[in-house]
């Protein structure tokens, strides 16, 4: 079957928007993303997450990388299948890292990331996030690195004292 190239990019740029939605809280325009009654599974080695419903997903996702986290998200070697003229499937190599500064860790790993898509009005929109870890290293903190800059830090939502 012949992929549509706009189509493909569109969704291209959509996951890439998801990362960069992520590590900046940019919880707004997470929103736009997502299906309504988007679903989410993220499986590593020290957590299970799972979650319906674009809100529930996005509360989540608003507490995870909040003011006192750093995070990157990449992905890259996109495996984009189309299901339909408005569906789709896509598979992602995904490097992280994260670091945590109030519970003191920092979790570094690789997962596969395997999603569905659906267009709706013309756009398409994350209907199902998932991904479950290659590897995952949690380190303890034992000393609070130099930190330069830090956007989570001042657009991050801040989060009742520990």
């Amino acid at each position: 079957m012949s992929l549509p190239l706009e189509d493909l990019e569109l969704i291209r740029r959509l996951k890439y928007a998801y990362c960069r939605c992520i590590d900046t809280a940019n919880i707004a325009e997470l929103r736009e993303l997502f299906a309504e009654d988007a679903s989410v599974c993220y499986v590593g080695g020290s957590y299970r997450f799972e979650a319906q419903g674009r809100d529930v997903i996005l509360e989540a996702l608003g507490n995870a990388f909040h003011a006192e986290a750093i995070a990157m998200h990449h992905v890259n070697h996109p495996e984009i299948d189309f299901v339909s003229p408005t569906e789709a499937t896509g598979v992602w190599y995904l490097k992280d890292w994260f670091l945590d500064l109030r519970h003191k860790i920092i979790t570094d790993g690789t997962a596969l990331y395997r999603d569905r898509y659906v267009k709706k009005n013309g756009r398409w929109l994350i209907q199902h996030a998932s991904y479950e870890r290659i590897f995952e290293i949690v380190t303890p903190v034992t000393e609070t690195p130099n930190i330069t800059a830090h956007w989570l830090a001042k657009h991050g939502k801040k989060l009742p004292a520990a």
